[in-house]
């Protein structure tokens, strides 16, 4: 069995009920192809991965999917090559298009357990929070990696306690009056001021954000089997 290392700290029905739930991640760049690699190799066995940009040179220093012998080739089918040739079996969906609040609604077609919003686009994000919440789906979305060198300076956390975020600060404004939790992984490291819109990025620190988000996913499986 190919997890038979995770077998042995957990038992068939604990594996069991992780690959069966599906996670939607939308956006597989510097945070959410580390979030896919995880999640796959935990043994999640239905996955939608969302994304319509190809991989370009630009992407090396940070994306795990990205190399250059797969440049200029869609970012889902790299992905989807690379999950099929962990897991065979895995049930993956690519949808290979901009995600706006005109055709958010195409991604909840499908059964949906969890989502890992990784994408980019601030006004995406919000609408990609907001259906969650309207559906009851578990969603943990990454903040602001941009600019920033300290891994260890990453949490998951509550939209509205997080700090030293810009992106954070913009998403938590606009759910302030909201009751129910957030959930977030965010930095309270202060980035450094490049005074440019786009940020540079290391592989230090979209990396680990993205394994928090898969972490959150794994660990909520699990936790909420051990309680039942």
């Amino acid at each position: 069995m190919w997890l038979s290392r995770l077998n042995k700290i957990l038992s068939n029905d604990e594996i069991n009920e992780i690959r069966n739930k599906t996670v939607l991640i939308i956006g597989i760049g510097g945070v959410g192809g580390y979030s896919l690699e995880s999640l796959v190799r935990m043994g999640i066995n239905n996955l939608i991965i969302v994304d319509n940009d190809v991989v370009d040179i630009a992407n090396l220093n940070r994306q795990i999917i990205s190399l250059n012998s797969n440049i200029g080739e869609k970012k889902v089918e790299v992905a989807k090559k690379r999950i099929l040739d962990i897991n065979k079996d895995c049930n993956v969906i690519t949808i290979d298009k901009f995600i706006t609040k005109e055709n958010i609604l195409d991604l909840f077609k499908y059964h949906i357990d969890y989502v890992i919003d990784a994408c980019d686009t601030v006004s995406t994000k919000i609408e990609i929070i907001r259906e969650c919440l309207n559906r009851n789906i578990k969603i943990i979305s990454s903040m602001g990696t941009g600019n920033k060198f300290h891994p260890e300076m990453l949490k998951i956390t509550e939209l509205k306690k997080t700090s030293y975020d810009p992106l954070a600060k913009v998403i938590r404004n606009k759910f302030k009056e909201e009751k129910r939790k957030i959930m977030v992984v965010s930095s309270t490291e202060k980035g450094i001021d490049i005074n440019d819109r786009t940020p540079g990025s290391t592989s230090l620190v979209p990396s680990v954000a993205g394994i928090l988000c898969a972490s959150y996913v794994i660990n909520d499986i699990l936790e909420g089997l051990w309680q039942s």
